[in-house]
């Protein structure tokens, strides 16, 4: 065998973490499968002591985890990058867009839409059923339970993991989000505790999903051809086939399978959407949506801590305990997930897309699907829609679809984008699972995700013969409490993390005055300065510069630096071409790097026949990413300067650190001095500013 192929079969997995899930895993499978019935019942027992008893401790902690990346957004840390400063996101909006909302809750749109608005007008918490202040009702709570909550739950994950996996190094992984809290000890047991609980959470939060998903699927196929009966043995052989394809995602790989898949189900989610706009009352859809979101932001203090303390009942665990367990289950995926998709985007550009933009397309979701099948019931006699809903919730969609034209048809796409859906859940949760298991490893051997996408569907199918829809909601809230207290720790870690990162950059930015030209200039310096404003060089001339000049004034400093104790070195790369002084300190190192940069000439610039497009600048780089300056040109005095007013202001940040620094960046941070991806010249810019940083 080839040492290609052998890398391919070798394992990354950590063993610490991967042994203790899967024994986990493996006794849930032989248990359920050994008396289905027995599990099944304490699967309804333990359902009804956690929402008895712990059902207060989920309503808090969802309400402090959207207090919190609310917080984050707008206060001054939203302008941070996930990821150097220099960094631009990997993905159009689009199809970051389509990705996180395929992974997210897809499917649950597509199970609850319909059947969750007309089950509370059916059986509202309060007030009389079947009236129009059940209707009302009704939205509100289908606006609550999908609304700015849920996301905020994904978002909190996705941010503190993108954060301390793309601003510093640290592995993507959960165990990295209690970083600034126990430092290297997240190597240790308890990283291997927190990753362990991430994929049980990841593993059974799925399984609901996928659950769900099979079970509607059934009924879509039942619909459309009678002689296709609804019982587990054809959901089982459903979840076979689709984990086939969902392996055949997997194989594929992120760009070529995730995210063509995901714009297919965004294709298909618009054509239904748009549809069921223009076929359903229309005008009654805009009137609704506008008021059930008014009211959704009236009431949404009110309902974030209901409890139903004063009248007790199985709707709040049935129903608002149950999705937020489920999404809490499942925040270790989707948040693993939107932090993969997210580098390069700031905090607030974060957040806003992971929580504005879906929280209100599924608003207008619910007001689509939701009012149009309440309009039906209460404007066009359409009850016999209560009573299916009622037997059946997985019916509900098809339902809605034989008062609308091309009834056939919609069932039909409607099939076909559960079962995308599905593979997209399973491809996305199977990468993961995987980056958990293998200690945030980035490149793993294809097998392991096979595994772990056949393992899903194990898992699924085994919960389904447990006793359905009841089984899979104990699993979603059961395996949800203790991660909910993994994110509650980690985002004091985050916060912490932010605090000395919002001081470095007051202390950076403030303290000193850079000038970074004309130190030594004499009366001639003006002209100097114009040439270079209107000098854009190729790139073998900034690269000599960097080699000779740039080298030159770092290994002057390096010198006096190190005759003064300090540990102090300088390195030169190529590819692109770089220059590099580190200064090595027990906390935080100092860096300065210039580096060689493309950039695409501008339209004035008079360049000759023949002459390249691009021009190169000679940029600053320091821990923190690029800084957008261009040193191209300087005097030996004028770089030497700039290097001492840097190196002044690591020196201030050091000093007026609030408390001792959080943990050392020195060994997990090669992505922001230009390795891994970015060691790779970027791609030529639009760039009609000569300078957009400083004067060179």
């Amino acid at each position: 065998m080839s040492a290609t192929n052998g890398s391919r079969w070798r394992s990354a997995l950590l063993m610490p973490v991967f042994l203790p899930a899967i024994a986990v895993i493996l006794l849930l499978v032989v248990g359920t499968l050994a008396n289905p019935e027995l599990a099944g019942e304490l699967f309804s027992t333990a359902l009804a002591r956690i929402t008895e008893d712990f059902g207060w401790f989920y309503m808090l902690a969802v309400a402090l985890f959207l207090m919190f990346i609310v917080v984050i957004a707008l206060s001054k840390w939203g302008r941070i990058k996930l990821g150097p400063d220099h960094a631009d996101p990997e993905y159009s909006f689009l199809s970051w867009f389509a990705m996180l909302f395929s992974a997210g809750y897809g499917i649950a749109l597509l199970f609850f839409g319909v059947s969750e608005p007309v089950l509370h007008y059916a059986s509202p918490p309060q007030g009389a059923a079947l009236t129009v202040d059940a209707a009302k009702q009704a939205m509100q709570i289908s606006y609550f339970h999908w609304g700015f909550h849920i996301w905020a739950i994904y978002g909190l994950v996705g941010l503190v993991l993108a954060y301390f996996s793309f601003r510093h190094g640290l592995p993507l992984s959960m165990r990295s989000t209690l970083y600034p809290l126990i430092g290297d000890k997240i190597y240790g047991p308890a990283g291997h505790a927190v990753d362990t609980f991430a994929i049980l959470g990841t593993m059974f939060g799925i399984a609901t999903t996928l659950g769900l998903s099979v079970i509607q699927i059934n009924t879509g196929l039942n619909y459309l051809w009678e002689d296709i009966p609804v019982t587990n043995l054809v959901q089982i052989g459903i979840i076979f086939v689709i984990t086939l394809m969902a392996i055949a995602s997997v194989v594929a790989g992120l760009d070529k399978g995730i995210k063509r898949l995901s714009i297919v189900n965004m294709s298909l989610v618009m054509f239904l959407l748009l549809f069921v706009f223009f076929a359903g009352p229309t005008v009654h859809i805009l009137e609704t949506f506008l008021q059930n979101t008014g009211s959704y932001l009236n009431y949404i203090v009110e309902r974030t801590f209901n409890l139903q303390a004063y009248s007790r009942s199985d709707w709040i665990g049935n129903w608002t305990l149950f999705i937020f367990g489920w999404t809490i289950a499942w925040a270790p995926f989707v948040g693993l997930f939107i932090a993969k998709i997210s580098r390069g985007r700031t905090i607030r550009q974060f957040v806003v897309g992971v929580m504005l933009v879906p929280t209100i397309f599924t608003f207008f979701w619910f007001s689509v699907f939701g009012d149009t099948a309440l309009y039906m019931i209460m404007m066009q006699g359409y009850d016999t829609l209560v009573r299916d809903v009622q037997a059946d919730q997985a019916i509900a969609l098809f339902k809605l679809y034989e008062n609308l034209p091309m009834t056939s048809l919609l069932s039909f796409a409607t099939v076909i984008l559960i079962m995308t859906f599905f593979v997209t859940s399973s491809d996305s949760g199977s990468l993961v699972i995987d980056s958990l298991a293998s200690g945030g490893a980035a490149n793993t051997p294809v097998w392991q995700r096979v595994f772990w996408a056949s393992s899903e569907g194990v898992v699924a199918a085994v919960l389904l013969l447990a006793g359905g829809l009841g089984a899979l909601q104990t699993a979603a809230i059961a395996s949800a409490f203790p991660f909910a207290i993994i994110m509650l720790i980690s985002a004091v870690g985050l916060w912490r993390a932010l605090v000395i990162e919002g001081h470095q950059y007051s202390s950076l930015r403030s303290h000193t005055q850079m000038h970074r030209r004309g130190v030594h200039a004499g009366s001639n310096y003006w002209k100097t300065r114009l040439a270079g404003l209107v000098d854009f060089p190729p790139q073998d001339k900034v690269e000599t510069f960097i080699k000779e000049m740039g080298k030159e004034c770092l290994d002057e400093v390096c010198k006096e630096l190190t005759s003064q104790k300090w540990k102090t070195e300088v390195t030169i790369e190529e590819d692109p071409v770089r220059v590099l002084l580190v200064v090595d300190k027990d906390s935080i190192d100092f860096t300065y790097e210039i580096r060689a940069r493309a950039y695409a000439r501008p339209d004035f610039a008079m360049g000759k026949k023949g002459e390249k497009k691009e021009y190169y600048r000679a940029e600053v780089f320091l821990r923190q990413g690029g800084q957008s300056y261009d040193v191209y040109g300087f005097e030996k005095a004028d770089i030497i300067n700039d290097v001492l007013n840097q190196f002044e202001n690591y020196l201030h940040f050091i000093h007026h650190s609030p408390g001792s620094l959080p943990w050392d960046l020195a060994e997990h941070d090669d992505d922001l001095n230009g390795e891994g991806d970015n060691a790779t010249p970027p791609p030529v810019q639009d760039n009609n500013a000569a300078d957009s940083g400083g004067t060179r």
